[in-house]
């Protein structure tokens, strides 16, 4: 199936990524874990420009933290084929300033997955892009 000619793709800016990012709950995350790629999806909330969710201890944390990754949201209507996609390039960190908890813990960010989930991450961008077909 084609797009229809009235269909058109934009590039979406920095505030316009920001924007669409706050308006999701889950993403994906990309990472290389013993060098080879994996995916996790992921709830997540943005907090002053950087991508935040909450894992548990273990080998996640130790596959992510302190590296570069990417993280992807998006939303589409295939009725009407349109939608639009966020890719946010960046290091992972944990979280682990007391100042920084406390603000970050203010989103009442709440993992939809069962288990202990009391490590807070953030993903500092280096870039932000997007699309959207409209």
């Amino acid at each position: 199936m084609s797009t229809p000619a009235t269909h058109r793709l934009e590039e979406l800016s920095v505030d316009q990524c920001l924007t669409l990012l706050g308006t999701g709950a889950l993403g994906r995350l990309v990472f290389l874990r013993n060098g080879e790629p994996d995916v996790r999806p992921l709830t997540y909330d943005v907090h002053q420009g950087s991508v935040v969710f909450r894992i548990g201890y273990g080998d996640l944390l130790d596959a992510i933290h302190g590296h570069d990754v990417v993280f992807e949201v998006d939303s589409g209507d295939p009725a009407v084929r349109t939608g639009w996609s966020v890719i946010v390039r960046g290091k992972a960190e944990e979280i682990w300033r007391t100042d920084d908890l406390e603000r970050v813990r203010e989103t009442g960010l709440r993992p939809w997955a069962p288990g202990t989930r009391d490590h807070y991450v953030r993903i500092i961008p280096t870039s932000m892009t997007g699309r959207r077909i409209v």
